[in-house]
């Protein structure tokens, strides 16, 4: 169960402004509903989670045994935004914080992640890391020519292939169905695949093999997982100003067309959801920003960052309001002792739970922002586990298909990340540039 909190922004706006946003937001989980708005052709998410085959769940699974059967203690992902992010998350959200540090055997492999950078020096210390473990990999890219991970897998494979004699068991492409360089290096290889839906943007693809098969052989509950995505799949199919996802959304839109807050906190309290933010920002930043519009999506952990960014939240540009996760129970207990010295002058929380003097930081934190000018949203969640994330993720896709479209843009292109690009592949002199690399080097 997901609920959303808007009483943090009711001295900002006025009811009868809400209730007009409520109307706007409603007209567009229409548009989204009768699937014939903008994009419609990418909207496979939606039914993801109620309708993944059987075949697809016991494919990751599978793999995860076999490997396990393998002895492999590190698998490393390759991809790049929504082909690693949703997955990432997931697997922070999911496991202990020292799960890396704890000695003894392990029930699941180490998995990291490559191709999300051009980073020399971190391609260099993953191999090092390679090389003193028993190693797999999952290679994700529709193309398989997107810069970065092919540039990442390109290294991996020849070292997989170099060490292991069953190096094509150790590598399972997701990949076009039918086209593409890595479908096509799949075939020859003999790799075991995974189909990227193609009604399925990279950025909504978390309950695709994208993310399952990288969260499966972490070793979390995909089925749990997915189930959780289906129960909140058929809740925000209810038209209702009670849906969630339409409160979210006309609220949000509300603060960014009447109000001007262009810029949207992600906060959470729990370092296990650091990477929730990091999804979150390309969802929504990838979605709605375009045409000259869209709120900037950013993200805080509190409450180490009331020590770094709290000053400018509590006294800075009043352009901005915050989304906070709220997590009602902690899955852990840790009580506070007393000391006889008591030189720290902390035995007044003596017998008191650290969550609850997170809990007391955070309805703190809220009171002082909302009083410096800053609207709060709160998205509760009863406590972490694979079910409730799955029904995050959900959520969080459907509200942003509902507030692209109350913004009024496509939710489901992103035009503008070819730009970069272009002008990566001109300096990099690849054939077929070369009049864009002269017109650049005349700029430089």
């Amino acid at each position: 169960m997901i609920t959303v909190d808007l009483k943090g922004c009711s001295t900002f706006v006025k009811p009868e402004q809400y209730k007009a946003y409520v109307k706007k937001a409603l007209d567009a989980f229409d548009v989204l509903e009768s699937e014939k708005g903008a994009g419609n052709d990418f909207l496979g998410w939606k039914h993801l989670a109620s309708e993944t085959p059987e075949s697809i769940i016991a494919g990751c699974e599978a793999v995860r045994d076999s490997w396990k059967a393998k002895g492999v203690d590190l698998v490393i992902v390759i991809g790049i935004g929504g082909s690693y992010l949703g997955a990432r998350c997931a697997i922070e959200a999911l496991s202990g914080n020292f799960d890396k540090l704890l000695k003894g055997p392990k029930a699941a492999p180490d998995v990291v992640f490559a191709g999300n950078n051009l980073s020399e020096e971190y391609l260099a210390e993953l191999m090092d890391l390679a090389a003193q473990r028993n190693t797999a990999c999952v290679v994700i890219s529709k193309s398989g020519t997107t810069t970065e991970p092919a540039v990442a897998f390109r290294i991996v494979k020849a070292f997989i292939e170099k060490n292991y004699k069953d190096a094509a068991e150790r590598i399972v492409a997701i990949t076009d169905a039918k086209k593409g360089a890595l479908k096509t290096l799949s075939t020859q290889e003999g790799y075991k695949t995974f189909v990227v839906p193609d009604n399925v943007g990279g950025r909504f693809s978390v309950l695709t093999p994208v993310g399952l098969l990288p969260i499966v052989i972490a070793g979390f509950d995909i089925r749990a997982m997915l189930a959780g995505a289906a129960e909140m799949e058929k809740t925000l199919a209810v038209k209702s100003e009670d849906n969630a996802a339409i409160q979210y959304a006309a609220m949000r839109n509300l603060l960014y067309t009447e109000l001007g807050k262009k810029v949207e906190i992600m906060v959470t309290y729990n370092p296990k959801f650091q990477y929730l933010g990091e999804w979150w920002k390309q969802l929504y930043g990838e979605s709605e920003g375009k045409d000259g519009k869209g709120i900037f999506p950013a993200s805080v952990n509190n409450t180490a960052d009331l020590h770094s960014m709290g000053q400018f939240i509590q006294e800075g540009d009043r352009v901005m309001f915050e989304t906070v996760i709220n997590i009602k129970k902690a899955n852990r207990s840790v009580v506070i002792e007393a000391d006889e010295q008591n030189l720290d002058q902390l035995n007044f929380l003596a017998g008191k739970h650290v969550e609850h003097c997170g809990a007391m930081a955070q309805l703190g934190t809220k009171l002082a922002h909302i009083d410096g000018g800053v609207p709060q949203v709160e998205v509760t969640i009863d406590h972490i586990d694979a079910k409730i994330l799955g029904g995050l993720f959900y959520f969080f896709e459907f509200a942003c298909g509902v507030s692209a479209y109350t913004l009024g843009v496509n939710p489901f292109n992103q035009p503008g990340v070819e730009a970069y690009k272009k002008n990566m592949f001109a300096l990099l002199e690849k054939p077929g540039y070369e009049e864009q690399t002269k017109s650049i080097r005349k700029r430089l």
